[in-house]
């Protein structure tokens, strides 16, 4: 097993595993130490980095959307990070900029913290897709594959926050240019299209296994959106996700339990499916 950040076990990459989703403005470490009790990973911000992100993060501050922009973004994250030092959850944060060299930078306090360092390729705002964050970076592979390098040169755990139905987009290509780049994770919101996960795990178990660390079949796939109990954990399971996030209901504690007894059933391999829980989820703010 690996281990969390307080050197308890946490569940390895290869068993089904919770994560919280980032939240824009709200996901913190006393967020993190809140959800703690229910899940594995707890992924923080986003956190604009550099100067074209972060003017990008005060114009959605000014028509009212929550944002994180302290003054010094490195050193709040590495803050962020040492306060969940003794937390059993294995902490990381969801970041995004318009150049690469940012993204090393924060990479590295994450990687002398044990913590994931998520690439944001989710976010549609427009201020963000117009200095080449988020969503835009679906749409630029190889620039993609150039945040994912520098953050996985340093030797930290490195996801990639993708979205479903952008038009134009193949996310098994992403995936797979991810994948070479070094990304360990793909952190996937399916959006309205849940079988997009099928479509990319079908990718990953065809991919040749014995290959460099970096290849597709090692990817670890997070399945993000509705996520609500027994039944959608077992959707995404059927669809071969290995793992699954949720967002809001970080804030809800009797469906962030429920998700989580979900969790410990597919892990257990006593999951099974029930019509008893639906409604979606209400998109996360990265």
């Amino acid at each position: 097993m690996t281990r969390n950040a307080d050197g308890s076990e946490a569940p390895a990459d290869e068993e089904p595993f919770l994560v919280a989703a980032s939240l824009s403005g709200a996901a913190d470490a006393e967020w993190a130490r809140d959800a703690a009790e229910h899940v594995d990973a707890a992924l923080l911000g986003g956190v604009a980095l550099d100067p074209a992100s972060r003017a990008a993060a005060r114009d959605l501050v000014a028509r009212g959307r929550s944002e994180f922009l302290p003054a010094d973004p490195l050193a709040f994250v590495a803050d962020q990070l040492d306060a969940l030092a003794d937390a059993p959850v294995r902490p990381g944060v969801n970041v995004r900029s318009a150049t690469p060299d940012p993204i090393r930078a924060v990479a590295e306090v994450c990687a002398d913290r044990g913590a994931v360092c998520e690439v944001n390729a989710h976010c549609r705002q427009p201020e963000l897709r117009a200095v080449g964050c988020g969503e835009s970076l679906l749409r630029e592979p190889e620039r993609l594959a150039r945040y994912v390098a520098a953050a996985a040169g340093t030797g930290a755990t490195t996801s990639v926050k993708v979205r479903a139905e952008v038009p134009g987009v193949d996310l098994v290509a992403v995936a797979e240019r991810a994948a070479a780049a070094g990304a360990d994770w793909l952190h996937v919101d399916a959006m309205d299209a849940e079988a997009v996960v099928a479509d990319l795990a079908s990718a990953v178990d065809a991919a040749p296994a014995g290959g460099e660390a970096d290849d597709l079949a090692d990817l670890t796939l997070v399945a993000n959106n509705g996520v609500r109990g027994r039944e959608t954990v077992a959707e995404y399971a059927g669809h071969g996700a290995d793992a699954v996030s949720v967002g809001r209901p970080t804030e809800d504690p009797p469906v962030l339990a429920r998700v989580a007894d979900a969790v410990e059933e597919w892990r257990a391999g006593t999951l099974r499916r029930r019509e008893d829980e639906t409604g979606p989820e209400p998109e996360v703010r990265p």
